[in-house]
Parts: structure tokens; sequence; C-alpha cells
């Protein structure tokens, strides 16, 4: 397969500075194939998607004329160009916000995003989120993910769960790695474990969560198991257990590992076989009637928790670029682990 050549290029009548060409010759082993997929060979550092718009804005040609149609075929022994132009500025702005870097080189960051930041901004969260963040932060680190120079969000974090998150800085990274979450850790090192307070003592010191989970048909804030629903597997084990004032099993602390990455799934599966999170007003059904068991301390630390006692704990991925398998631990941050210790202390 021949090596792509890249020219450096600049056009001053283009409406769009163009900060490269890569020239590529088809080999007979491609011969047929649709056009994207071979690029995206050459050139891993660019998704199929942003290939196919690179197309779609006739930045590609065969000789002197633009490819056009995204099921273009590749022709052996044909040379096509790629002008790949600067990545645009994102739309969110950059903001200053402190970040608790846990890793960071040229192709990913690992944040411990505390509890209370939205992850992406949305209608209700406009800015102050973790993606405003990273612009500030990374800056020109960032070469573009789709041809926008924004940080690749991999996996995401409800606002009120804190914990570990990685997050791309290119394209081929994010890529790499949303193919490593996409396959749930069966032929990798992918590991997501999260630390969570439920309410109850489950009969058995582990099990697994096996429920497809989708929106609720009604209240739409809220995801549901339901037969429809996409596959969504939780294992659980049980770390330790505490009681309440009379010596009764009250709640226990519960290590998930996530094999599916669904919205809300630790939460929803908890709660769909009897143990709600501690502080999830969204899911626990009785929480007043359940902290009122509680010795004074602990119900002191869950009311000003404010949030569901819920922790990204443990993330572990293969590096993209380096083949190295990364691990990172994050300690209970201080609102956790003051409820652990009050829950501890009245067992």
């Amino acid at each position: 397969m021949p090596a792509p050549e890249l020219n450096e290029e600049m056009d001053d009548d283009a409406p769009e500075a163009v900060a490269s060409r890569v020239d590529i010759t088809v080999g007979p082993e491609d011969e047929g194939l649709r056009l994207d997929r071979v690029l995206a060979r050459h050139l891993p550092e660019l998704s199929r998607t942003r290939l196919q718009a690179l197309i779609a804005e006739g930045r590609v040609r065969r000789g002197d004329q633009p490819v056009t149609g995204g099921s273009a075929k590749a022709i052996a022994g044909e040379s096509y160009s790629v002008e790949v132009p600067e990545p645009e500025d994102a739309t969110p702005a950059a903001q200053h916000i402190p970040l608790a870097i846990v890793y960071e080189d040229d192709h990913l960051i690992v944040v411990d995003k505390p509890a209370g930041m939205v992850v992406h901004p949305a209608p209700g969260s406009p800015d102050g989120t973790l993606v405003n963040a990273l612009l500030f932060h990374c800056g020109a680190s960032l070469s573009g993910i789709g041809g926008v120079r924004r940080p690749g969000i991999v996996h995401r974090l409800d606002k009120d769960t804190s914990g570990l998150l990685v997050v791309a800085k290119n394209d081929r990274t994010h890529k790499a790695l949303a193919a490593q979450f996409a396959d749930h850790g069966r032929t990798g090192p992918l590991e997501r474990a999260y630390l969570a307070f439920v309410w109850g003592a489950p009969d058995l010191p582990s099990g697994t969560v096996d429920a497809p989970l989708a929106r609720h048909p009604v209240a739409r804030e809220r995801i549901a198991v339901r037969n429809s629903g996409r596959f969504a597997i939780t294992h659980w084990q049980r770390l330790a257990a505490y009681a309440d004032t009379l010596g009764r099993p009250i709640a226990t602390l519960v290590e998930c590992q996530l094999e599916t990455g669904r919205t809300h799934q630790i939460r929803v599966h908890m709660a769909h076989i009897g143990h709600p999170l501690l502080g999830d007003a969204l899911y626990g059904v009785g929480q007043r009637t359940r902290a009122s068991r509680l010795p004074e301390a602990a119900r002191e630390a869950l009311d000003g928790l404010g949030r569901q006692a819920l922790h990204a704990a443990r993330l572990g991925f293969e590096h993209p670029a380096t083949g190295e398998v990364l691990s990172f631990e994050s300690p209970l941050p201080a609102d956790l682990a003051r409820l652990e210790e009050a829950l501890a202390a009245g067992s």
C-alpha cells in the first residue's frame, strides 16, 4: 500500500485556509471498494464521517475533478488528493475553570470530574461545563474532532456523578477510544468501575443485572427497564454493609463494573433490583423513610450530599498511540468520604 505524500499548501483565494493536502495512490487490492473506507485506512487520523464530509465539500479530488457522491468507488492506479482544512474554532466558549488533571499527553487527557459539573453544553447548561474548561486548558493542542477544534467526548458522567473521564484531543485518538468503549472490554483492557452507596442489603455478595434500558414512555427525564430497550449489563460486588440505629441492615457500599454504558445505567439497574442509590431523587423511592433510620451523623452527611452517591473510581484502557494499558484510580471525594465514615461509625 503506497504511503501517502504530504504537501504543505496554502491557497490565498480559498475561503478557508488549507492546512495540508494528502496525495494517495490506490493499490489493486482496493479496486472497487468504497473510497471513504480506502481513505480511512490511509489516513487513520481522520474518521470516516470526517472523510465523507470532505468528499461532500469537494475537497477530495481524482486528478483535477472533485469526487462526487458519498458511495464513490476507489479506482486502482488512480491518485486522489485530500485537502484537510484547519480545524474551526468550537462553538462553546473556552472558560478558565479549574480541572483535576490525572493524566495528559498529546493524544488524550484524563480528568477527575467533580459532582455538579455537566460534561457537555446543553440547553439547560450552556456554559461552565467540562467541555468549556477543556477548551481553555487544552487550547491549540486540540487538533480537531470532525474538523472542529474541540475535545472528543468518548463517554459521559451524569452531572451529579463524580470521577474519572477520558477525553480525546484528536480524531485518531477519538476513533480508537470510541471503538474500545463500543467493544465494552470484550477483547481489550477497558475497565470502568464505580463505587455506589445503595439502600438495603443484597442477599448475595455479588451479582449481575442484565436488563434492557430505554427512555421512560411518560417521564422523559427518566430511563426505565423496558423489553424494547438497548441491552445493558451491570456487574456488582458488595464491599461493605452498614446498620441503622437498631443494628438492622440499612445500606451497602457496592462496586459496579459496567459491561455497557447506557444513560443512568447503574442508577436504574440498582433500583431495579430493589437497591436504589442513596441521595438519588430520580430513582430512589422512599428516601426520607429510609433516611430516618440512619444514625444522626449519617443522616446529616446524606442531607448535605445533595446528589446520588455514585463515583467513577477506576478507569482503564489501552492508549491508542502507544498500546500501553493505562489504569487510573480516584478516591472518594470529600462528600462521599464523609458519608462512608458516618455510615461505618454508626454500624
